[in-house]
């Protein structure tokens, strides 16, 4: 059994033992990724006994980091729109963030490539992205200036006001529909736009935030809007060495603590008595008691395969599996023997086909022969991630989740075939003939190697009726000392929202005094 653990000479964390002589209560995490790891920072702070437990090889769970042939590839998240969340959890361990970690701003946060072969480049500066709206369309920019003010409201009442509320009695649901009322939430992103804009094109680059974190922008509420205020607010960040820095990072706050990580430790089982979580048994068939559990892994999963359906009432087989899930998604990691200096950090590299190929992907769960690719070169940033004179890359495609019946084992080629010669022919021009490491995952691949409950990337997709208190609650509706943090859980996907669901948990577990 690996473990990441600090050194007994060096331990700084908590005794095990509180002031009164009794042992501190024990906490298991399962899973480290940035929702786990921020998790087990904040319960060593409270002060519990933690330990992490990952069926994985490195901790960082969808933030896990590929090495091959000289090549650094960030599995999942690239960005950071939100550092003080970060500095936080540095902050409460004594640390700065800044000491382990160099953020670097991004200038576009991103480039979205029409497939006319236009381009918008979309920033935080205000002189820039309207004279970037007057290029597409003049008569929209009085539309996208209301539209700024919708997005700076929906930031106070929707991230600022709900984000870190756990959302777990029904009263909180009834306190925030004023909120969600003034955030027009019954409407969706798209659809909140198009009131401010004409041009289809800006429509686009305006809404397609909720795809980065599982969401159909026809479909998803129009309280995402907050995001782009977030981004104009605290702006686009890329982490020197890739994100998995950010993880080697948090894995040093918990080394300090004297916070174990188990890795290559499945858990198979969440084991319970009386109604209340006591421990969980893991592959090997070991059993750790534990006083609460923390399951940072994909919440449908977690209900679905570890929790015995006698001990669920609410997340009971038939409810989890009539979920509306989050697309699926195919990655292509590759690495070129060649630079392509034109190509900007975040590029989105559109289809011909929007709002029918988001329909093929949400709705009727069809593998279409066109896509719209989201493609990463961190060594735009940052050459240290590829040998000198290459580029490291990824290209991501929204895809169905699994309940399309895709065979990906005949299929996944077939696909990185095609996304290369769409790339070749518009903005990687050669690129068949210049890549020498490749790797590729699936919706299969997230489903047998994440736990992703059908292959989702992103778990139940944040429309509204799947959103705070609809969500499932940070505090398990079920099994009393049983708690969810994560892209499943409130407030949702995305770095910013995992990290949120950590500060949510801190308000539902009971404080330990030292």
């Amino acid at each position: 059994m690996n473990a990441f653990a600090a050194d007994p000479t060096g331990y700084v964390g908590p005794p095990p033992t509180r002031s009164d002589g009794r042992k501190r209560p024990v906490a298991v995490v399962i899973g480290s990724g940035f929702g786990g790891l921020a998790a087990a920072i904040r319960l060593s702070v409270k002060g519990y006994d933690v330990r992490i437990y990952d069926k994985l090889d490195k901790p960082g769970g969808r933030a896990y980091v590929w090495e091959r042939d000289g090549f650094k590839f960030d599995a999942g998240p690239t960005i950071i729109t939100v550092p003080f969340l970060l500095e936080e959890l540095w902050a409460m361990c004594g640390k700065r963030f800044e000491d382990d970690v160099q953020l670097v701003p991004m200038d576009p946060f991103y480039r979205v490539r029409f497939d006319d072969g236009s381009h918008f480049d979309y920033n935080g500066d205000l002189e820039h992205m309207k004279a970037e709206v007057a290029r597409f369309s003049p008569d929209d920019l009085p539309g996208y200036l209301r539209f700024l003010e919708v997005c700076r409201h929906c930031r106070v009442l929707g991230f600022e006001g709900m984000g870190d509320k756990p959302f777990d009695r029904f009263t909180d649901l009834l306190a925030a529909i004023p909120g969600f009322l003034r955030m027009g939430a019954w409407r969706t992103i798209h659809s909140q736009v198009a009131r401010h804009m004409r041009d289809e094109r800006l429509r686009t680059v305006m809404s397609f935030h909720p795809l980065l974190i599982g969401g159909n922008p026809f479909a998803v509420t129009a309280a995402y809007a907050l995001v782009n205020d977030l981004e104009r607010t605290w702006g686009v960040h890329s982490a020197m060495g890739g994100t998995g820095s950010i993880v080697r990072g948090m894995v040093g706050l918990l080394e300090g603590r004297g916070v174990p990580i188990h890795l290559n430790t499945p858990v198979t089982q969440i084991r319970i008595a009386d109604g209340r979580a006591r421990g969980v048994e893991l592959a090997d068939g070991e059993f750790v008691p534990a006083d609460l559990v923390v399951s940072n892994g994909d919440t449908a999963w977690t209900y679905r395969h570890l929790v015995a359906p006698e001990h669920r009432r609410h997340w009971k087989d038939r409810r989890i599996e009539r979920g509306r899930y989050s697309m699926g998604l195919f990655v292509w990691y590759f690495g070129t023997k060649r630079r392509y200096n034109d190509v900007p950090h975040h590029m989105m590299v559109l289809g011909p086909r929007y709002r029918e190929l988001l329909e093929d992907i949400f709705k009727r769960h069809v593998l279409a022969p066109d896509f719209s690719l989201y493609l990463h070169r961190p060594t735009a940033t940052d050459p240290s991630l590829a040998p000198p004179g290459c580029d490291t890359f990824y290209a991501l495609a929204p895809v169905p989740h699994l309940d399309s019946g895709t065979d990906w084992a005949v299929e996944s080629e077939r696909m990185r075939a095609a996304i290369a010669r769409r790339l070749s022919e518009t903005v990687l021009p050669g690129l068949e003939d210049a890549v020498v490491s490749s790797h590729v995952m699936t919706p299969q691949d997230f489903q047998d190697r994440l736990w992703s409950f059908k292959g989702a990337g992103f778990g139940l997709e944040p429309v509204l009726w799947q959103s705070a208190w609809f969500r499932p609650h940070n505090r398990s509706e079920d099994v009393k000392g049983l708690y969810m943090v994560g892209a499943g859980t409130h407030p949702g996907a995305g770095v910013p929202g995992v990290l949120m669901s950590a500060k949510a948990l801190e308000k539902v577990i009971p404080h330990v005094h030292a």
